[in-house]
């Protein structure tokens, strides 16, 4: 992956309600309380709390520097997600793209107190049609086996549900099944968020 084609994935995006900020390191001050706060939020996801501000500033530093992923192999566009009316973050949205342009995982979360009114939804449909404009065709995403709320978003989004990955991931230590959808774009067709 081209760390120039990176950095240009990982645009600023505009939707109706929210802001899409590429992710950087300032944005940690505004994440932090959250992140280790926020219990329901781990209930559905793998990721660790962070362990400080120092720490997660640290961790956001070094993706702000290249998009990519360690290894080099792919794009890590990260979104803040920012509600337009008073400036709020809501939570994040994600995705890894390959060298042929193909979104393997896009991924959101959204702080708790923010769920439920179409948030989740509109930030994966603009990051969805700002990396289709940019030549991404096809988008996989997972999602826990029973975490319906994240399936609904996909699925308004356009996804389908493709198939079932016996112990996918590990969430609090247990292996957990995941839902695979796929969203497989026209490149003839425009797309839009909404």
């Amino acid at each position: 992956m081209r760390s120039d084609l990176a950095h240009q994935l990982s645009a600023p995006i505009e939707s109706p309600r929210l802001l899409l900020e590429s992710l950087c390191a300032g944005h940690a001050e505004f994440f932090i309380a959250p992140l280790q706060q926020d219990e329901a939020l781990y209930q559905w996801i793998s990721m660790p709390k962070p362990d400080s501000l120092d720490a997660l500033r640290e961790r956001w530093r070094r993706i702000e520097a290249s998009r990519m992923s360690p290894d080099g192999a792919f794009a890590w566009p990260i979104w803040a997600v920012r509600r337009k009316s008073d400036g709020q973050y809501l939570g994040r949205v994600d995705a890894e793209i390959s060298a042929s342009l193909e979104a393997v995982n896009l991924g959101f979360y959204f702080f708790s107190p923010h769920w439920g009114q179409g948030y989740a939804s509109e930030g994966a449909a603009a990051a969805v049609a700002e990396l289709s404009a940019r030549g991404v065709q096809r988008f996989v995403a997972t999602v826990t086996v029973g975490n319906l709320a994240s399936g609904r978003v996909l699925q308004k989004v356009g996804f389908k549900l493709s198939r079932i990955l016996p112990a996918n991931d590990v969430i609090r230590g247990e292996a957990m099944d995941d839902e695979e959808y796929v969203l497989q774009l026209d490149p003839a067709a425009p797309t839009t968020s909404s």
